[in-house]
């Protein structure tokens, strides 16, 4: 099957006893067994019967095998977040002694997460241009745990060469570890770039219209450690499993997730050409424009479309506010692929508590406004932008 039909039709690990065409919600916190047996068998793995909803819950494990059928991946494993995604799956990877290599251009709890929480028990990060594969392969020795990165950089838009940083991973045996959140998995193959855990936040274009918060780890077996620790160790002693009612509303974001996807991605391309035409706005980074500087990367690595995230760029940090206080159809929030078209400043937000210095560091602008472009006809959202400039 396509991925747009596996979506919608992949089979149920059980019949249901009323033949329901959506998996039922089971909220429930445990399950009876028959005997003895059936109970160890459960508890110890020998089969894959649900025991506990902190570990294993129907609804949730079908939405991770409808994941699994279009991806291809060994297993998937559905967190509360996408930060919990990330959390969980770097600690399965370190420990104390190792490092992770990564970069500056991270999502702002992304970045605290490496070089704080991380760095005090012991992990050290290691951070520098991953567009550069020389410096990435000075950074890597013996004690790396880990590469990891976003494929495309939020809110700096900066693309690596997926591949060039596969064949690093490569040569020293460690797994290449990324954030596609940007491009959703229907349209972007991870494991064929050389991608070894994939880890999305479900809460923007999965989960259909920003009706909850979610996260997968996408494990494509290349790291069997791996792929033990993550269910065995992490979900059971952590506790970050997704819940059975956003599992079920993310399954049915997830049967729209290509069509909307496609509208929102040409949405955002026509709303870039446009808005360079505006007086008022500097700069306008799309990776779907021909003169931006990782279009050709962006395209030979994504295909045709480029994602539905924009920045622009004003005169100065109070024109952003300005503008922002303006808007009458854009929505002033956080998050990213709403249906909902979106603008938020990430410098005095999202990266507000840091530093000065650590958002120059990081590339984070003063006057830079993001714009997450939803379903909207693109004529209303110029006309929104025109008259808030």
């Amino acid at each position: 099957m396509k991925k747009q039909t596996a979506a919608i039709h992949t089979s149920f690990q059980s019949s249901d006893a009323y033949n329901a065409l959506s998996m039922p919600v089971y909220h429930t916190a445990a399950y009876e067994f028959d005997n003895a047996s059936e109970m160890s068998d459960a508890f110890c793995g020998r089969s894959d019967r649900p025991d506990y909803s902190r570990v294993m819950n129907p609804t949730v494990t079908f939405f991770e095998n409808k994941v699994k059928s279009l991806t291809g991946a060994h297993e998937v494993v559905a967190m509360s977040s996408g930060m919990a995604a990330i959390s969980n799956s770097l600690l399965a990877l370190s420990s104390a002694g190792k490092n992770i290599v990564s970069s500056r251009h991270l999502f702002g709890n992304t970045y605290s997460l490496i070089t704080g929480t991380l760095s005090r028990f012991g992990v050290e990060p290691r951070l520098c241009d991953l567009t550069d594969p020389a410096a990435v392969e000075k950074m890597v020795d013996s004690d790396t745990c880990c590469i990891f990165f976003e494929i495309i950089t939020n809110p700096q838009m900066e693309v690596a060469d997926i591949k060039a940083l596969a064949a690093i991973a490569r040569r020293h045996g460690i797994p290449l570890v990324a954030d596609t959140t940007m491009i959703p998995f229907t349209q972007f193959g991870a494991a064929d770039a050389g991608i070894d855990i994939e880890i999305v936040s479900s809460t923007k274009y999965l989960s259909g219209g920003a009706t909850s918060i979610g996260g997968l780890v996408i494990d494509y077996g290349n790291f069997p450690e791996f792929s033990k620790r993550i269910r065995n160790e992490m979900l059971f002693n952590l506790g970050a499993y997704m819940t059975p009612h956003v599992a079920y509303m993310q399954t049915i974001g997830l049967e729209t997730l290509d069509a909307r996807y496609r509208i929102q991605s040409a949405n955002a391309l026509a709303l870039a050409r446009r808005l360079s035409s505006l007086d008022g706005i500097m700069h306008v980074n799309y990776l779907g424009l021909e003169d931006n500087p990782y279009h050709a990367l962006a395209k030979a690595q994504f295909g045709d479309t480029s994602g539905a995230m924009i920045t622009i760029d004003l005169a100065d940090r109070d024109a952003c506010f300005r503008f922002i206080n303006n808007l009458r159809l854009i929505r002033r929030a956080t998050n990213l692929f709403d249906n909902k078209s979106l603008a938020i400043h990430p410098a005095s937000t999202i990266f507000g508590p840091f530093t000065d210095a650590q958002r120059q560091s990081m590339d984070i602008k003063e006057t830079t406004i993001r714009l997450s472009v939803g379903l909207e006809d693109v004529d209303d959202l110029f006309d929104d932008i025109r008259q808030a400039l």
